[in-house]
């Protein structure tokens, strides 16, 4: 699909008025209109195609939805809609390496040398006056290793935020490949100096748990978030490009410059770019069960939970700790969880520091930071 973003609306317009892209529920708004409204408006102003939340706190759970799923049909979002998550995976993959650690299996400050050494980090460790592997596992789930994103990688930049990612979004690449183009940049800052997000880190954290455990990441978080959560939504496609059971379309505008630029249906991907920092398939309700389960304690003992939320300073707003952002919205309220983009989809999941007041939600676009915006609306009446 190539169609002019004014197109677009228009045709949200037309569908709405014939009743195809109305919001809907599973129950009454039970408090949630200000949420309702927001998503509303992000639709209304072409912020996105379509979006859904579920919340779930004292008066139960609640789903909401409007715009659109698929501009071809007219099919509206529904909410047991899949979608991808993109660097929502970092929490679950922060997850494994913290029960890891609570059996002994590493140490979160094991050098990540030990576990990688066919990783040169030898640059790093000279950085910080001390020896080679001066990154330890820590600073790769708190983003504290001074280690460059690959995704800042100048051809990487070209060939997949921009017009041209149709041509290369079937393309399958390895962490190995993906690391050595972070590491032919120079590091950032010393480790543990200093706070830069980088999806290195994660594709680094990734190949450790399959160092220690003998099994993919991917397995490990199978067999210890997945199923014990019963969260039967959620998937790990790992080169496949579908995204499987019920889902929309989810549309990109390819980072095109200008104030109007073309959408195009970007549904289809092989997410290993994305690896461990951002591959993941979910959903609305897996991703609420989730992130209360981390809030409850019911995925890691004390000290390790303790240790997720031990955080510093990211920017005006959050704080980072391990694989977990704390954000203070604009009423004071602090929530804990994770936002994650990827081409076509932007998702957000916060809970109370209780569990007792969640939400997950999802924009079927990856143009606007609408997600954020829905956060706020449900926390801060």
């Amino acid at each position: 699909m190539h169609l002019p973003r004014r197109l677009l609306s228009g045709l949200i317009s037309t569908a709405t008025a014939f009743g195809l892209m109305v919001s809907s529920s599973t129950a009454a708004d039970m408090g949630h209109t200000r949420t309702r409204a927001a998503m509303e408006a992000l639709v209304a102003r072409d912020d996105a195609p379509g979006v859904l939340a579920q919340v779930a706190d004292g008066a139960g759970v609640w789903n909401g939805s409007t715009g659109t799923a698929d501009y071809a049909t007219g099919r509206p979002r529904e909410a047991g809609d899949r979608f991808r998550i993109g660097s929502l995976t970092k929490p679950f993959v922060a997850t494994v390496v913290l029960q890891l650690e609570a059996e002994g299996t590493l140490g979160l400050d094991d050098p990540v040398s030990r576990w990688l050494p066919e990783v040169r980090l030898g640059r790093y460790g000279a950085a910080a006056g001390r020896p080679e592997g001066a990154v330890t596992v820590r600073q790769l789930l708190g983003h504290t290793s001074g280690i460059p994103d690959y995704t800042a990688d100048p051809a990487l930049r070209a060939a997949y935020f921009s017009p041209r990612f149709p041509k290369v979004r079937m393309r399958t690449h390895s962490a190995a490949e993906l690391v050595r183009r972070a590491l032919s940049r120079p590091p950032l800052f010393r480790p543990g100096t200093g706070w830069s997000y980088s999806n290195t880190n994660y594709l680094l954290a990734g190949m450790v748990i399959e160092r220690a455990t003998g099994h993919s990441y991917a397995t490990e978080i199978e067999r210890r978030v997945l199923r014990p959560l019963k969260l039967r939504d959620t998937s790990l496609p790992g080169t496949s490009p579908r995204i499987p059971g019920q889902h929309g379309k989810e549309y990109s505008t390819l980072f095109a410059p200008g104030a109007d630029p073309p959408v195009r249906d970007v549904t289809a991907l092989n997410p290993s770019l994305a690896g461990a920092s951002g591959e993941m398939i979910s959903s609305a309700g897996d991703l609420v069960r989730f992130v209360r389960a981390l809030a409850t304690g019911r995925l890691l003992p004390p000290r390790e939970a303790a240790r997720m939320r031990t955080t510093r300073r990211a920017d005006a707003t959050d704080r980072y700790g391990l694989g977990l952002t704390e954000r203070t919205l604009s009423c004071g309220v602090t929530v804990w969880g994770h936002d994650g983009t990827i081409h076509g989809s932007s998702t957000a999941a916060y809970t109370t520091p209780d569990g007792g007041h969640t939400i997950a939600v999802n924009l079927n676009g990856d143009w606007s930071d609408g997600a954020r915006d829905l956060v706020e609306a449900e926390y801060c009446d």
